[in-house]
């Protein structure tokens, strides 16, 4: 793999920004959604569990449906692509045997030699504390989900917009979630920005980074 420069992960960074008009013309090309699929595929988690899945919408009906209930917000219908992070509401032994019957395959080892691992799992993220509180474990999850997406977004000139601002109670019927042990947890529109938007051009507001990180 070549690595990218410093320079140009930071004017990657510099260049996008949370879109806030988009561009309803303009289609993200199939083989740079492709590979945006891709970087949420590959997104690490805990254990390597992956708690989620990422509800891609492109269908106009659906998106008309969806925008009353995210406050208006027009980057809903007008983005590319309108992807919903959606996260586990529970983990269950299931969950953790399809992981590691999953590593098995792919290290073409039996799945017995993994038992003190699915053990681990087990008893924190299923039948200790945080299986008590799976929903909210998996919703920090899908952030990290989001943060890879943004940055991949980013990498290869894609505009996005993270979004909470929605009624979640109201997408996860809008979505037919009821039952599905899913979910929505966060939105990501992406696309690319229309001509006219005014954010394009407003300058970042970061605190200084002597302020946000510390050396010890």
């Amino acid at each position: 793999m070549q690595p990218i420069a410093p320079a140009q992960l930071d004017a990657a960074l510099a260049w996008r920004y949370a879109t806030k008009v988009f561009d309803p013309a303009r289609k993200i090309p199939a083989e740079v959604w492709a590979a945006l699929e891709r970087s949420l595929v590959a997104t690490p988690s805990s254990y390597g569990l992956q708690p989620w899945k990422f509800l891609v919408i492109t269908d106009p009906a659906l998106r008309a449906k969806l925008r009353p209930v995210s406050w208006n917000q027009s980057q809903v219908t007008d983005s590319s692509h309108h992807v919903v992070f959606l996260g586990r509401t529970e983990m269950t032994e299931r969950d953790v045997q399809r992981l590691i019957d999953a590593t098995a395959a792919a290290r073409g080892i039996p799945a017995a030699t993994l038992d003190g691992y699915k053990g681990m799992m087990l008893r924190d993220v299923v039948n200790g504390p945080r299986g008590k509180a799976a929903a909210e474990w998996a919703t920090r999850q899908c952030y990290i989900a989001l943060g890879q997406f943004m940055l991949a977004c980013a990498q290869l000139g894609v505009d996005a917009c993270p979004m909470e601002g929605f009624d979640q109670v109201q997408y996860d019927q809008i979505l037919g979630l009821a039952g599905t042990g899913y979910r929505s947890v966060v939105a990501c529109p992406a696309g690319y920005r229309a001509a006219g938007d005014k954010y394009a051009a407003l300058a970042k507001v970061r605190f200084p980074s002597a302020e946000v990180i510390e050396h010890r």
